[in-house]
């Protein structure tokens, strides 16, 4: 292998991992704004009084359960929701507990 080709080689890795780069950070804010919806349909983060995830469940605890849009949770991806009381089952799948990190971070 020649010098030039060499260059190409690296030129080609940098502008790949400069693409990765920017689809992550797109990912990222394309998460926070999924989120920030999410916590518009339970009726604001004054509505939230509490979180916890058990596998793909997201369970919220909340003030007013008739502030919450459930046809926008569903949305949003929620593979089903259950109300019990003042609280919520949403099954979200894999991205439950990053949810109940980010929805942490808000109160």
């Amino acid at each position: 292998m020649d010098i030039t080709n060499i260059v190409r080689l690296v030129i080609i890795i940098a502008v790949l991992l400069v693409i990765s780069l920017v689809i992550v950070k797109l990912n990222h804010k394309n998460f926070n704004l999924e989120v920030n919806k999410l916590v518009g349909f339970l009726g604001g983060k004054d509505n939230i009084l509490d979180t916890e995830v058990n596998m793909s469940r997201f369970k919220v605890t909340l003030k007013d359960v008739t502030k919450v849009d459930k046809e926008g949770i569903q949305k949003l991806g929620a593979k089903g929701i259950v109300e019990i009381d003042n609280q919520l089952k949403i099954i979200f799948g894999p991205d439950a507990r990053a949810l109940k990190k980010y929805i942490s971070q808000l109160k």
